[in-house]
């Protein structure tokens, strides 16, 4: 007899001094479930299941069930900013956040926010073309930011000096 077989013995007898016995649930009055075959690793819906695939294939399909073909155009849209543009419009315009279908477009001056401004048809044709229909349906063109009068722990409420440039 072998150390396992002489552990599980010990075991049982231990148990059932006890007073623990080992009765079928079908003596119970328990209904007997029986286990259907082992499922497959993968579903069906993956190829069959157990043929390995390509990452690629296994990305595509990740994104096209969760709905993430939106978004991830957004990301390119921000990652490839320079290649869409230009690198002239890149290097004073940078995207700042996406909301909707709406870009937001921060330029460094308003020359530039001008000239974004204008060229908004012509970029929205382009997007449309490199990342699919509908992903950005506007391009919000934002100016440059205006410095702070605030200065300091203690502000005056209301719209402040207005003889600053007299």
């Amino acid at each position: 007899m072998d150390a396992a077989q002489a552990a599980l013995n010990r075991m049982r007898r231990i148990a059932k001094g006890r007073g623990e016995l080992r009765i079928p649930r079908s003596r119970l009055g328990e209904k007997v479930v029986i286990k259907n075959k082992r499922q497959p690793f993968i579903g069906a819906k993956y190829g069959g299941g157990r043929d390995p695939l390509g990452l690629g294939n296994v990305v595509s399909r990740l994104i096209s069930e969760r709905g993430w073909s939106s978004p991830l155009a957004v990301g390119s849209v921000m990652a490839q900013w320079d290649a869409l543009v230009g690198p002239e419009i890149a290097a004073h315009c940078q995207p700042e956040s996406f909301e909707a279908t709406t870009l937001h477009v921060r330029c460094d001056s308003t020359s530039w926010a001008t000239q974004l401004r204008l060229l908004a048809s012509s970029l929205l044709a382009k997007f449309d073309e490199e990342l699919g229909r509908g992903v950005v349906t506007k391009i919000q063109v934002l100016g440059p930011t205006a410095p702070s009068w605030r200065k300091g722990f203690r502000n005056v409420k209301g719209r402040g000096p207005r003889d600053t440039y007299g």
